[in-house]
């Protein structure tokens, strides 16, 4: 490399890896997070892969498959609603990895935690809200939603007039048919994003940190408290449920929030005893 340049590129490489280096492990890890859910928004932009990627990386609850619900965690199809997950994970990911490691130093009898612990508890809790928020719209859309679709479209179809010749009877059938055709029936969606396990992050937050304020970046907005502000997601959730909104998935979304209130209120203490009973047990002898 020329001499003259070399300064030039050194400071470059300096000044994007400084504020990594300057970061918490919390908020790397939520970059590194984000890293993956950019790389599978990239293979959705390869046309030839967008088939499979239907399959694999979206959730269908009509599907038969499993291992989507783990998948479509990680999959975002629109840049926004990445750029958006992503910015919610950063600010409030690396928050509830701080309570985490804070509730950790607390246990009794104290147990050594390594940054690689604390970065395993965090994943734990992040992939384990993200299952649970899509096992909730899992259940709802196929044990609910489904049975009352299918039975909206069996009365639609039987509505059929009595008729005393084969033309009227013709007549009538496509009439009918036409009817059931126009009439709105909501679908069924696959469902992908973050949004569940992000959700979790943000209860636990403002569970943990209530004195807190949040204000939104896009678009600029006065800092609110921060129970105040999930108070009003998790409202507007639940009228979007209520009206029928189809665009997000309220159902995940208030999965994520009631598991990151009971992992507030729970987790911690069931991680703890996890670990102690792993705990690898040495001779009494054997130095360390």
């Amino acid at each position: 490399m020329p001499g003259l340049i070399r300064p030039w590129v050194g400071l470059a490489f300096v000044s994007v890896l400084q504020p990594y280096a300057d970061a918490s492990e919390g908020k790397r890890l939520c970059w590194k997070i984000c890293l993956l859910n950019a790389a599978v928004w990239v293979a959705w932009k390869v046309r030839r892969w967008q088939g499979p990627m239907s399959i694999r990386f979206m959730h269908n609850p009509l599907s038969g498959l499993s291992f989507t619900l783990l998948t479509s965690m990680f999959s975002h199809r629109s840049f926004f609603y990445l750029l958006f997950n992503c910015l919610a994970l950063e600010s409030f990911g690396s928050a509830a990895y701080f309570y985490l490691l804070r509730e950790q130093g607390k246990a009794e009898p104290q147990m050594l935690e390594s940054t690689l612990a604390a970065a395993y508890h965090f994943l734990a809790f992040f992939v384990s809200a993200g299952l649970f928020s899509g096992l909730v719209s899992h259940v709802v859309n196929a044990k609910f939603r489904y049975p009352r679709l299918v039975a909206q479209l069996a009365t639609s179809s039987q509505a059929v007039p009595k008729a005393d010749t084969w033309a009227s009877a013709v007549a009538a059938a496509s009439a009918t048919a036409s009817t059931v055709a126009k009439k709105k029936v909501p679908e069924i969606l696959p469902s992908l994003g973050a949004s569940g396990a992000i959700y979790a992050a943000v209860t636990t937050t403002a569970l943990a940190f209530p004195d807190s304020q949040i204000a939104l970046f896009i678009p600029p907005s006065y800092p609110i408290n921060i129970q105040w502000g999930v108070g009003g997601l998790v409202a507007l959730d639940m009228i979007g449920i209520l009206r029928g909104w189809r665009y997000l998935d309220h159902w995940a979304h208030l999965g994520g929030a009631a598991f990151g209130v009971a992992y507030y209120a729970y987790g911690p203490t069931i991680w703890n005893h996890i670990r102690r009973t792993l705990e690898i047990q040495y001779p009494s002898d054997q130095k360390t």
